[in-house]
């Protein structure tokens, strides 16, 4: 574990592993841990470096809004403090978000796009399912039944009829390092205002772009505009998951990620 001061923040950070650089972006209110399969599995062959974002695990919050454009130069400023020269790059949700931006301001840092589970334009619908996962956050006085109702945004039917939502429940109850309410909040405001879709014609790397049929927070279709906009890129709709399908089937998505990685 290491910390690196960038941009008035200090960033928590994990690495591990030697090879060609994976960099791991989370979502909206995940520490690093949320890619603790991804990041045993490819570290075997490659270093991956996974950050904890401004305001979440271990990593400070800085006074005042932000926006992902912001979170992208803070990735940036990581990669330039630890000598990441060029990475294969996935973001999942607001990760996936950061991983556009990245790409958009310091292409030279982004060799391959995986992204999963996000979008480049929020509808009305996205943004009244954010302002309410904010809202609630805000007012809930059990944290328990709050995680259920908003991981019932995340986790397909399959995860929550054969009980795995109770692990990631108690999994995030049991953080030593939980996210404070205003720090979710400034961060859910600051992906109401990502829209990266003018601009996506301008990446010009290989990209994979990953969506679960089941997804409920970021529907197939925002997954589907992402690739329209991004000359060659790949879509994959993984059947009978959701939001996060690099957890609920770790096995399976390495395999898919690693089959895109040997054709680059």
């Amino acid at each position: 574990m290491a910390f690196v001061e960038v941009n008035g923040a200090r960033l928590h950070l994990h690495q591990q592993g030697t090879g060609d650089d994976i960099l791991l972006l989370c979502g909206l209110g995940d520490d690093l841990a949320a890619w603790d399969a991804q990041t045993a599995d490819f570290s075997v062959t490659h270093r991956v470096t996974v950050i904890d974002n401004r305001g979440v695990g271990q990593s400070s919050l800085p006074d005042g809004e932000f926006t992902v454009a912001d979170l992208a130069a803070d990735a940036a400023a990581v990669c330039d403090a630890v000598g990441i020269a060029g990475a294969h790059v996935m973001g999942f949700s607001m990760g996936g978000a950061i991983a556009q931006e990245l790409a958009l301001a310091r292409p030279e840092l982004v060799r391959s796009l995986v992204i999963v589970g996000s979008w480049c334009t929020s509808d009305r619908l996205f943004q009244e399912l954010v302002k309410g996962a904010a809202y609630t956050a805000g007012t809930a006085d059990d944290a328990r039944a709050w995680l259920y109702a908003f991981l019932g945004l995340v986790y397909s039917p399959a995860v929550h009829e054969d009980g795995r939502i109770d692990t990631f429940v108690e999994a995030a109850l049991a953080n030593p390092h939980p996210q404070e309410t205003e720090a979710f909040q400034r961060t859910a405001r600051a992906i109401l205002h990502h829209d990266t879709a003018d601009r996506l014609s301008g990446i010009a790397v290989p990209t994979l772009v990953v969506v679960g049929e089941e997804d409920m927070l970021c529907p197939p279709r925002h997954a589907r505009a992402i690739a329209a906009r991004i000359a060659g890129s790949r879509l994959v709709e993984v059947p009978e998951q959701a939001h996060q399908p690099f957890q609920e089937d770790p096995a399976g998505f390495n395999e898919l990620v690693r089959a895109f990685l040997t054709t680059i």
